[in-house]
């Protein structure tokens, strides 16, 4: 069977750790990468950075390319995550939001109401294409190093556009889903249409794998998420297994999800993303407790353990390394994403341990 245009002149990267693990195989050794890799951690991200406001450098593919290669460059990670912003797919296709320094976006005019969601813009390709063009970039410099495409969930991406900022409650958000079931699956139908064809356009550029973040879906029960969450998740990555012939694995992460993890593989994911409060081996029980098939999971060193000494660092790694051991295939990165006062030392550090001390157990 022929593969689908889009994928057909993709690279081949059969021996690449990170896709031989997500695909459920056994790679040389395990692979490693951090959320926020490429971020306020990092001096010379700082410096590129300085300036220039975080929605207009997640557009521009200068930048775009060189913030996605600093943390390859210095850590040797297995793979490079496209910098990139939750809600930068809302900015393109025209909502009027900005990310204020210490809050967060912030929506200009919060959807509070139906008609609020029929005057939501859709994405299109061409407003989005500095990131594809940095996408084409970087997969001609990246060498052999998988690039992973990034995307916000639909509930998230909802939450921010109805409390008009981040909550700590979602009271807007719980109330409208609750109050209102019909224009709820009509904002989160377009958001999942956004946020697909965000996606097709980085897939069309070249990205190796894509991970969708739901960064808020752990405030949610599991009735709530399998009612007013998962269908439109699902078309998200069902869409995006759809439209790659199933070439590009799809890790699905959200913080707080440990009573959703089931739900998540559910939605379409091939690899589960494990914040740091679930144990892998838990985590591993909870998606296959009758032992059918191992899943894939990524995860899961708490970030703030990071602060405690590289005593602390190696133990804690070599634990979440055999946790990650009774999965089907196990990627290692951080519980959530690496903290803005992290030393990139420790990370370098913790990337030569994951490697030296996987590839000694082969």
């Amino acid at each position: 069977m022929s593969l689908p245009a889009n994928v057909s002149n993709r690279r081949r990267l059969d021996e690449a750790p990170l896709l031989v693990a997500a695909r459920g195989g056994t790679p040389a050794h395990t692979p490693v990468w951090f959320m926020r890799q490429a971020g306020r951690s990092l001096p010379e991200y700082r410096r590129t950075r300085e300036g220039v406001p975080m929605l207009r450098a997640c557009l521009t593919p200068e930048l775009v390319s060189e913030i996605t290669m600093q943390p390859v460059r210095r850590h040797g990670v297995d793979a490079a995550i496209l910098f990139s912003d939750i809600v930068l797919p809302l900015y393109a296709s025209g909502v009027e939001l900005d990310i204020v320094a210490g809050t967060g976006p912030v929506v200009n005019r919060p959807v509070r109401g139906a008609a609020d969601v029929a005057a939501l813009p859709a994405l299109r390709a061409e407003q989005v294409e500095g990131v594809a063009e940095a996408i084409r970039t970087l997969v001609a410099e990246l060498g052999e190093t998988p690039l992973i495409g990034f995307a916000g969930a639909p509930f998230t991406l909802a939450s921010y556009l109805v409390e008009g900022g981040p909550s700590r409650n979602h009271e807007r958000t719980k109330a409208l889903m609750h109050s209102e079931p019909e224009t709820w699956h009509a904002l989160l139908g377009k958001l999942a249409e956004t946020t697909l064809e965000f996606l097709r356009v980085q897939i069309d550029a070249g990205v190796d794998a894509v991970q969708l973040f739901d960064s808020w879906a752990g405030a949610l029960s599991p009735h709530d998420y399998a009612a007013y969450v998962q269908p439109h998740t699902n078309r998200i990555l069902r869409g995006v297994a759809e439209y790659s012939g199933e070439e590009v694995p799809r890790i699905h992460f959200g913080v707080g999800t440990g009573e959703l993890l089931t739900a998540m593989r559910d939605s379409g994911a091939s690899v589960v993303g494990v914040d740091w409060r679930v144990p892998l081996d838990r985590a591993v029980n909870r998606l296959d407790p009758q032992q059918h098939r191992p899943p894939v999971v990524q995860g899961n060193l708490d970030p703030a353990v990071l602060f405690a000494g590289w005593d602390a660092v190696r133990s804690e790694t070599e634990r979440v390394l055999a946790e990650g051991r009774s999965a089907g295939g196990h990627i290692f990165n951080l519980g959530h994403g690496v903290l803005p006062d992290t030393d990139p030392d420790v990370l370098t550090r913790i990337v030569e341990l994951v490697h030296s001390s996987s590839a000694s157990r082969r």
